[in-house]
């Protein structure tokens, strides 16, 4: 499947699309629980439906209503192997769910996830004493416990994930649990994981994202999960309104423990005109600078900071850029490749990443099976010299189903497929 963007000024109104960072978060918490639990607006984004056939393999009974979920959780370790779909998050804590188990569970992926290193979770498990095995550093995964308390060293350089799958996990278990974290990443996302187990009556103590307390033998509570819309996805529309017009987005909390709520910063540094109003946010068109970005706690917006930094003035600096390698594609080659068809000249000196700003040119690009890259593309496409042809445009899917029918309901000149 491919599209086609057109060069178009850019002006309307739009929700965000539901988080699904969130929904997912929700959805195990939901599994955990013994009784019924209501997830409104949890999406339909592929990430979102993984999870849901996962969350059903561990006992969850879910019935799908419009706009929402109730699930009744009814936990029990699958006797078939599993399989994650593309989902990394997903994947990662319920693997560490299977770490409850004193027999061995297989869990497997599809597409990018197959290509995804797992030696961050091998090395994570064997320091919690729990038996793991790959094929080669990557999935399928074999994993045998159980999982037990005690005092425990973890390495979070790599990310968040498998923090907030074994904040999921510690509960469950018999005895205290001390989680020791050594530079932990992307802490915000370790903030949406506290709230959503706050939500189900767990309790579990945060000292500095140092140290994690976890009493054992806790009991998930049914809840209400309400889902944020989604600051990673709304990005790249907000950054569609800075370089093209006017757009206004609904459906986003600005108080938020998402990390790419973030883009307002970046867009203002940029020099967009950035209105955070009670019931939206909105933004517009002014003139843009090269600007400078930390992206390392936010890493899923370099593909909008890219788009974003195309269309400044000067070269712009994010830094980050390490986090970028194990994602659906490797994102810092992706996106110098990609944009460089669009006539972005991108370089990496270690841990940045330099973008020059230019005009956009028309061109074909690909996806790499990347929902983030198809989307930078279409955005910076909006404010280029002519058409941009994105391959393999269907991997939108993962994250933002609806991402091209609310691109075109904001743009002039309509895209075709």
């Amino acid at each position: 499947m491919k599209q086609v963007i057109h060069p178009s000024p850019v002006n309307g109104t739009i929700a965000a699309p539901p988080s699904k960072s969130h929904a997912q978060r929700a959805i195990i918490a939901a599994t955990l629980t013994n009784g019924l639990s209501e997830i409104v607006n949890p999406g339909n984004s592929e990430d979102v439906i993984n999870c849901l056939n996962l969350a059903r393999d561990f006992g969850a009974i879910v019935d799908e209503a419009k706009n929402k979920l109730i699930i009744k959780g009814s936990f029990r370790f699958p006797e078939n192997t599993l399989c994650a779909g593309e989902s990394g998050l997903s994947f990662r804590i319920f693997s560490c769910l299977a770490a409850l188990s004193d027999s061995e569970i297989s869990i497997t992926g599809e597409k990018s996830l197959l290509n995804r290193p797992v030696l961050s979770l091998q090395k994570t498990m064997y320091n919690l004493g729990v038996q793991i095995s790959s094929s080669g550093g990557f999935l399928p995964v074999m994993i045998k416990g159980p999982l037990k308390n005690g005092i425990f060293k973890i390495d979070g350089s790599e990310g968040s994930q498998i923090i907030s799958g074994l904040l999921f996990a510690f509960p469950q278990v018999t005895g205290e649990t001390r989680l020791l974290v050594d530079n932990l990443k992307s802490t915000p996302y370790v903030d949406l994981t506290m709230e959503v187990l706050k939500n189900c009556g767990i309790s579990i103590l945060n000292r500095q994202y140092n140290e994690f307390l976890i009493s054992g033998k806790q009991q998930y509570k049914p809840a209400l999960h309400n889902i944020e819309g989604d600051w990673s996805g709304a990005s790249f529309m907000l950054v569609a309104g800075a370089i093209g017009g006017k757009i206004s987005l609904l459906n986003l909390n600005p108080e938020s423990s998402q990390a790419d709520k973030k883009i307002l910063n970046a867009l203002a540094l940029a020099g967009a005109s950035v209105q955070i109003e009670k019931t939206k946010i909105v933004v517009k068109k002014n003139k843009l600078s090269a600007f400078e970005f930390d992206a390392t706690d936010c890493p899923d917006l370099f593909p909008p900071l890219v788009a974003l930094a195309a269309l400044c003035n000067g070269k712009t600096t994010i830094t980050g850029a390490n986090r970028l390698v194990t994602k659906e594609s490797n994102r810092a080659i992706t996106l110098r490749e990609e944009f460089g068809k669009m006539g972005i000249k991108t370089e990496i000196f270690g841990n940045s990443m330099l973008v020059e700003g230019a005009p956009v040119l028309s061109a074909k690009v690909h996806s790499h099976n990347d929902h983030r890259i198809a989307m930078a593309c279409a955005v910076a496409a909006l404010a280029g010299s002519g058409p941009v042809e994105i391959e393999n445009s269907k991997s939108v899917h993962k994250s933002y189903p609806g991402f091209f029918e609310d691109l075109n309901s904001i743009t002039l000149n309509k895209y075709s497929s």
